[in-house]
């Protein structure tokens, strides 16, 4: 049996079609903006009051959170003020810190407020968030 050898490359057989590689890689292109555009920020939006001598704090603190529009969170959950209570007396440790994020809308008698519930609990370290200037 003679079997042929094809000494020649056919025509076009040699060459990389560019055409379907250039329309995957748009299609890979427009997929991962497409997704990275939906990918969502839990979080509130707060806007922090500014201070010249804002400090630093490394330490793990229990975060309570004040929104504009005056409701309270904490750790990022939406409580009552008698929640809020209950929560931090059982979660309250001799060495726990607490952390109060109030957008700069807030009036100061609900930061005084939350800052009087922590004392009457028993915390001795309550700080108040702010951006630096």
């Amino acid at each position: 049996m003679k079997f042929k050898r094809h000494l020649q490359l056919e025509h076009g057989v040699g060459q990389l079609e560019t055409i379907p590689l250039i329309t995957i890689i748009f299609q890979l292109l427009l997929f991962f903006v497409l997704t990275s555009s939906f990918i969502f920020q839990p979080g509130l939006q707060i806007k922090l009051p500014r201070a010249v001598t804002s400090e630093v704090l490394n330490e793990r603190n229990l975060v309570i959170t004040i929104s504009p529009e005056n409701i309270f969170y904490l750790d990022g959950k939406a409580v009552t003020l008698d929640e809020l209570k209950n929560r931090i007396g059982k979660i309250k440790t001799p060495d726990t810190s607490v952390l109060i994020k109030a957008d700069k809308k807030v009036l100061l008698g609900k930061v005084a407020q939350i800052w009087d519930l922590c004392r009457e609990i028993g915390l001795e370290k309550v700080n108040v968030a702010t951006n630096q200037e």
